[in-house]
């Protein structure tokens, strides 16, 4: 598929924000005063910035709001439902801290519970989708959650839990992607069985659908050469795994810096081949797999 630039924008950003503020609701930070605004401003501003990042691959941004009306039958809606009750609930936690006002940690305990289900709600969006077989399958939600838990620990400077959470990020991520590519031949779709011609023999394609260029050319058809995926793959092994070397070496705050800055790196080209991997079934219709 096309890898939109706002959508891998809405799910790192969003992911590392949910990530960090689930970490200063659990106060393994504790902070207070100035450094409670600092840390929960960057907190606030990651998540927000990713989720407004979404509406830009909107063709009318305006009808955003239309999102919030189908929470019975879209990931998508419970998404932003489970966006905006988490920052709210996170918000007295946040205040809290700030002024010094005491509020008991089980709050706080819930809201981390609730940034949790954003991330996950954001997953199912592309989980649930079984034209794309590469994400129909259980390893998009936990991969989604990897991301958001090491980032967040990662920014936390959790120099212990980060290691772990980022090891398990890229055992997550090399099965997702190896997985990943069995995905679509293991479901054995064709254009035989999208046709339904398959009982009169093998169908192929003898002309395109249409003359001209469309919206599923443009946004389901995307192909990345095997070479380009392989050495991307790697880049973005690399510079996730980096983090912990820099976590663990250099002074913390120089290594929190350069460790999140890595991560965020290794996850934007991970993202981005998450997209540009995908494989919709509509490209059968044109004689192409993804």
């Amino acid at each position: 598929m096309n890898p939109a630039p706002s959508v891998i924008l809405f799910t790192v950003l969003s992911g590392l924000g949910f990530g960090f503020l689930a970490f200063l609701s659990l106060d393994v930070l504790q902070v207070s005063g100035f450094a409670a605004i600092v840390c929960w401003g960057i907190g606030y501003a990651l998540a927000v910035g990713g989720l407004l990042a979404s509406t830009l691959h909107l063709g009318n941004p305006q009808r955003a709001l239309l999102a919030f009306t189908q929470w019975r039958t879209s990931w998508l809606s419970r998404e932003a439902w489970a966006s905006v009750a988490t920052l709210l609930a996170l918000t007295p936690v946040a205040l809290s801290d700030w002024l010094g006002l005491g509020l008991p940690r089980v709050f706080g305990y819930g809201a981390a519970l609730l940034c949790g289900v954003t991330v996950i709600c954001t997953a199912m969006i592309y989980t649930q989708i079984r034209a794309v077989p590469r994400w129909n399958h259980s390893l998009t939600p936990a991969l989604f959650a990897a991301f958001a838990a090491a980032g967040g620990a990662t920014l936390s400077g959790q120099v212990e839990v980060a290691v772990v959470l980022t090891l398990v990020l890229l055992i997550l991520l090399g099965l997702a992607f190896t997985f990943g590519d069995r995905q679509f031949a293991s479901r054995g779709a064709t254009l035989a069985e999208a046709t339904g011609l398959g009982a009169i023999g093998t169908p192929s394609v003898f002309e395109q659908p249409h003359t001209g260029g469309n919206y599923l050319l443009r946004e389901m058809i995307h192909v990345v050469g095997r070479r380009h995926s392989i050495k991307l793959r790697r880049i973005a092994l690399v510079l996730i795994g980096l983090a912990i070397p820099l976590l663990a070496f250099l002074p913390i705050h120089f290594g929190i810096l350069l460790a999140t800055l890595s991560h965020l790196a290794g996850a934007l080209v991970a993202r981005w081949l998450f997209f540009a991997e995908a494989e919709h079934v509509v490209g059968l219709y044109y004689g192409r797999r993804g």
